[in-house]
């Protein structure tokens, strides 16, 4: 099981670190989680640099795919020759979109009659590529979701994990990051958000 996190020239660190972080409570010889990029190495919108691990072009073959968010999504998808290298196909993955990472779903066409979720600085250029967006923080249909917030990418982690995982895997990972003496909170909430798009 491959799952892929797309990290971006201009990357926001919340997006890609936090599913990183908890995706990889899942321990499995087979579970595998990596950062794709379009180059050997990005720089985050703070000055974080981080090392691909994985290529677009394995995102394409990846049994999940996330789509961070940065400060540079426009000019992502501006890129032509950037996106042609962006083959997914909700038909044999699941995909999931962080924030400005909804745009690139949208503009890749994998977004069509489904409404989104995203930040409030990138509703407007969703909204602009045809696509209605929700004032929540989750909403999945099929094997496509989106988050919206930086710190809603727990929710597309904890989705990733109960689609592939079952529940009880995706609520042991929540139970593991959360807060001490918030853990059944912290574990609750993301349930209630995941649970009625599974």
């Amino acid at each position: 099981m491959h799952i892929t996190i797309l990290t971006f020239e201009g990357y926001n660190e919340l997006d890609s670190f936090i599913a990183l972080g908890i995706l990889n409570r899942i321990r499995k010889p087979d579970w595998k989680v990596s950062i794709a990029c379009p180059a050997p190495q990005v720089r985050s919108m703070n000055g974080v640099t981080v090392l691909a691990q994985a290529t677009l072009e394995e995102a394409a073959t990846a049994d999940a795919v996330i789509v961070g968010s940065g400060m540079r999504t426009r000019e992502v998808v501006a890129d032509q020759a950037l996106m042609a290298r962006l083959k997914l196909d909700s038909t044999r993955q699941l995909l999931g979109a962080q924030c400005s990472g909804t745009l690139v779903l949208a503009k890749l066409g994998l977004l069509d009659e489904v409404p989104a979720c995203t930040d409030l600085t990138t509703k407007p250029w969703v909204q602009e590529a045809g696509v209605s967006v929700l004032d929540q923080p989750f909403f999945a249909k099929g094997n496509v979701a989106t988050a919206g917030g930086c710190l809603a990418s727990q929710y597309l982690a904890t989705w990733l994990i109960a689609r592939l995982q079952g529940i009880e895997a995706a609520r042991s990972a929540m139970h593991y990051v959360a807060p001490v003496g918030e853990k059944d909170l912290f574990v609750t909430r993301a349930l209630q958000n995941v649970q009625p798009y599974l």
